[in-house]
Formats: structure tokens, sequence, C-alpha cells
């Protein structure tokens, strides 16, 4: 398989120095416009197995503004293979046009299985994976968010040598499989900061299964009230951001974590010298649809 739409991307943004640190930007972002960041990293070694073991459709799990969704039928529609979504919320069916993210993702040729919260909680059971065989034929399952230990494999590929005289490596969280590579690729002296989008202490464990250092923190303060949560505050800091640094930040994800990163620079947590380096993880697709979520409640939205 050649993924043609790969860009190698090494770039890193330095922002102005503050308090005597120093802190960089890692555009992942920019590997690809859709199956960017984390997801085309988490993506690759499970492309690839599925590929190298005969199936010719991929099968995966999402809500409503999943990064991962559109990144699973963008890679499919860009390599051939036929994609299946199945969708956290049944009242989404008739909404497909009014969703930005479902709209891509059905553009790109992803067929979607709608299901109610209480069946998507048991997504995973044979029962339920036996049901969607029979509906759909077979298929290679990627998981919700895309976490498994391929995708740790293509996680540990984010950080180039280069990247091993930085001090901290800062990433979000959403199911653990980034920071999970992070950890497993950096040098013993330097510490992986992990900023969860979303509640729960649920997550040390998922990383641990994952992780063989033991050189990683998570800093849980950040996630604004829970995943997808968002506030003006949030909004206001993304968009100053973009307009200071021209660098765009998504409001689940690498916005959480820079406001983190920024917030704990200015409360003096970082040792003066120390290097940081940020990894944007991508997601930028997700902006069109938290807009639209922002406009119904007559906030402010993200430029």
């Amino acid at each position: 398989m050649i993924f043609e739409f790969e860009k190698t991307i090494n770039e890193r943004v330095n922002l102005p120095k503050t308090k005597g640190v120093e802190l960089y930007v890692k555009r992942e972002d920019q590997i690809h416009a859709f199956v960017s960041g984390n997801k085309y990293r988490k993506l690759k070694y499970n492309l690839l197995e599925a590929e190298k073991t005969g199936y010719k459709t991929l099968l995966t799990f999402g809500g409503a503004f999943s990064n991962h969704i559109a990144a699973v039928a963008s890679a499919g529609h860009l390599i051939g293979f036929k994609t299946i979504g199945v969708i956290r919320g049944d009242e989404l069916e008739s909404k497909i046009s009014e969703n930005a993210t479902l709209n891509f993702a059905q553009e790109n040729g992803m067929q979607f299985k709608f299901v109610s919260r209480e069946i998507y909680r048991s997504k995973i059971s044979e029962s339920f994976l036996e049901s969607l065989k029979a509906e759909f034929g077979e298929f290679y399952v990627i998981p919700e968010g895309g976490t498994n230990e391929l995708a740790v494999k293509g996680c540990q590929e984010i950080l180039y040598p280069e990247d091993f005289n930085f001090d901290y490596i800062c990433c979000s969280v959403g199911t653990g499989g980034t920071i999970s590579g992070l950890i497993n690729s950096s040098q013993p002296s330097q510490q992986v900061l992990g900023f969860p989008a979303l509640k729960g202490n649920f997550l040390k464990e998922d990383i641990s299964k994952f992780a063989t250092q033991t050189n990683w923190k998570l800093i849980s303060d950040y996630h604004f009230g829970g995943y997808a949560k968002i506030n003006d505050e949030l909004v206001a800091f993304i968009n100053q951001f973009k307009s200071d640094y021209n660098l765009p930040l998504d409001p689940v994800y690498s916005g959480k974590m820079m406001f983190g990163i920024l917030d704990l620079i200015d409360k003096n947590y970082f040792p003066k010298g120390s290097k940081i380096l940020a990894i944007h993880t991508g997601g930028l697709q997700g902006i069109e649809g938290m807009n639209a979520h922002l406009r119904k409640k007559n906030l402010s939205e993200i430029i």
C-alpha cells in the first residue's frame, strides 16, 4: 500500500519565549487535511494490517463530530477501502446533511449504522459484532478513537531524534494511544505531559496497558467540563492564538492542551530554561461542527 497522501512533516513553530521557557509546536496537523496528526499515525499500521490480512472493508465507531470517523472515511476513500461507521445516537440518522462530519464521511463513501446510546455501550460485544457481520459482511475492526497496539506503534513515530533535546513533550489525550506512543519513543530524561480532553480517572489505566516507561503524567485541570465541552473563554483563547501566531487549534483537543500549557507557564510550573514541545494532533475538521453547536446557543464562534 502506498500512502500517496502522506506528507513528511517536521515543522516546529517557535512561540515567543515566556518566563525563560521555550515552547515549540510540532505541526502534525499538516500531514493531511482530514487524515491528519495522530489520526494518520493511528491508522497507518492498522491499514497495512488490513491489507495484509486480505480485508477490503474497515469498520469503526464514533460520535456525531468524531475526527476519527472523518479520518477513516477519508483514508478509505483515498486508498480504495470500503468504510462503515457505527455512530452513537440513532437520532442522527435523519440529520446527516446538518452535520459537517457525517456529511463529509458520507461523501467519502462511508456507510453508517446508527445505534442508540444503550446499544453503543456494548458495541464491542461478540454478539453485536456478529450482527454487523451478518449485515455488512467481513470487515477489519478499528476501535473507537483508533487506539490499539498498532495505533501506538504508529504514534511512536511522531518523535524524531531531533526532538530528544526537549525537556517536556506535551499532547492532548482522548483514548490514550497518542501519549502511549510518545512515552514509548521518548527519552527517559524527558517528561511526557498529557492533557485529557474528558473527565475521568480511567485514562491512567488505559495508558498503562501500552506505555513502556514511567516518565509521564496527566494534567486533568483543562478539560473545560468534559469531552467536547467548550466555553467563551476557550473560544476567545483559540481565536487569539490563531491571530497571534497564524496557528489554528481545534476546540476539543489541541486548544485545551495549549491553554493548559500557557497557563502552567504563567504559573511557573516549568523550570526556567525548559524546552517544551507541544504536539498538534490535528482535528481541525471539527471546528465547523463545533461552530454550528455554538451558533445554536448564541455563543461566539471559532474563526
